[in-house]
């Protein structure tokens, strides 16, 4: 494998990183530039779009006749990792979950209509998204499949929706909502996806799940639907394939998720190993001490096999592969990665990490659902034994 990125994108992502230093960044220690949930402020972030916009990096994950810039997920990893180096960094290139899985998602099997009227403006930054699919026990959680309870039920041309969701993040502020619920009892087939509007009657989100945050836009809230119709023209791809649908979704969801917390773990460690250099303990800087520089080194390197992980999923992705084995690996490593990362870099400051006068507190609050969100890390791991038993020594195959 060449790891070498292609120049014009290596040119992007040294632009990416730029916008991100000097401009976002700084935003981090302005108290007026953070919402009520943590989350970088609504005026500051139209500003900060409109830069982004402005310099030609917006969307890079959509076509450039959306108005994107057309990259692979090769592409994407190199860019995503640096937009994540600022905990407000995804949102400002329209880079952050869910609206990015769903624009992925609307982008690969939308029929012309639905692009027209759900992804653009979605691309466009007009409006805001939400995937709808978690439910409350005993309803679905990693196993949708057998588990949903929600219905959808067809009368005439419309379509029905009774059930209850939570945990459905940004449903706060979407306009824009894909909803998986059940059709059938087929254990395979069972599940449709359908597309609906925030103004439209016989749902309701009965309240913000509180978290220990910080939180994205729009929060993750829980929501009843008493009733929703949704026209039959609003269903996306085939009756009852929902669940083709969530995992088309979910496999280039979670490595983006990779991607970004790759960055934040990168600068968690800078911020660390920037205080250890100029710290002067017992004589000497805290970075001369040979226990510090064991932790900044383990941490450096669980980083770095999280990159190498991402970034094979990536180029198999790019090749058309399904890459399930090399996103749950690269799931399961970089979340560890990142927590890892971020407590180093907690005690290597000391009290001053724990403290909000860095972002690294914000981050460990963060990190923590990095091992829960697209499926939990044993969920993943289960998956890849599965994988053994079926592949035998071809597990560790080298071809494509």
């Amino acid at each position: 494998m060449d790891f070498a990125l292609p120049p014009e994108i290596d040119a992007l992502r040294t632009r990416v990183r730029d916008i991100v230093e000097t401009r976002i960044i700084p935003l981090e220690a302005d108290p007026a530039a953070r919402d009520a949930h943590e989350n970088i402020a609504e005026d500051a972030l139209q500003r900060l779009r409109a830069e982004v916009k402005a310099a030609g990096l917006w969307s890079p994950q959509m076509p450039k006749a959306r108005g994107g810039l057309g990259l692979g997920p090769v592409g994407m990893a190199a860019l995503y990792e640096e937009m994540n180096r600022s905990i407000f960094g995804p949102v400002c290139f329209n880079c952050a979950a869910p609206d990015d899985g769903n624009m992925m998602l609307l982008e690969k099997v939308g029929t012309e209509a639905q692009k027209a009227r759900w992804l653009q403006p979605i691309v466009d930054g007009t409006v805001r998204s939400a995937f709808v699919m978690t439910e409350p026990a005993p309803g679905s959680g990693s196993d949708p499949a057998g588990m949903m309870r929600t219905t959808a039920e067809k009368r005439g041309d419309r379509w029905v929706v009774n059930g209850h969701k939570w945990f459905i993040t940004g449903a706060g502020v979407a306009a824009h909502f894909l909803l998986v619920a059940r059709t059938s009892d087929d254990p395979r087939r069972g599940l449709t996806c359908f597309l609906f509007h925030r103004d439209d009657p016989g749902w309701e989100i009965v309240r913000r799940i509180p978290i220990m945050g910080p939180e994205e836009h729009g929060g993750h809230c829980e929501l009843v639907f008493e009733g929703l119709e949704i026209p039959d023209e609003n269903r996306l791809m085939g009756v009852g394939e929902g669940l083709k649908a969530t995992q088309i979704r979910l496999g280039t969801a979670r490595l983006t998720h990779c991607m970004r917390w790759l960055g934040l773990a990168r600068r968690a460690l800078e911020i660390g190993e920037a205080h250890v250099r100029e710290r002067i303990a017992f004589g000497a800087p805290l970075s001369a001490h040979e226990s510090v520089q064991t932790l900044l080194g383990e941490a450096a390197m669980q980083i770095e096999i999280g990159r190498l992980l991402t970034m094979k999923a990536a180029w198999k992705l790019e090749q058309g592969d399904f890459a399930r084995k090399e996103v749950s690996m690269a799931k399961i490593v970089v979340a560890d990665a990142l927590q890892q990362a971020v407590d180093t870099a907690i005690q290597l400051n000391g009290a001053k990490g724990y403290s909000t006068d860095t972002p690294l507190e914000w981050m460990y609050r963060y990190a923590r659902q990095a091992r829960l969100v697209d499926g939990a890390s044993e969920v993943h791991k289960m998956v890849l034994s599965r994988f053994l038993a079926k592949e035998g020594r071809d597990f560790w195959g080298w071809g494509a």
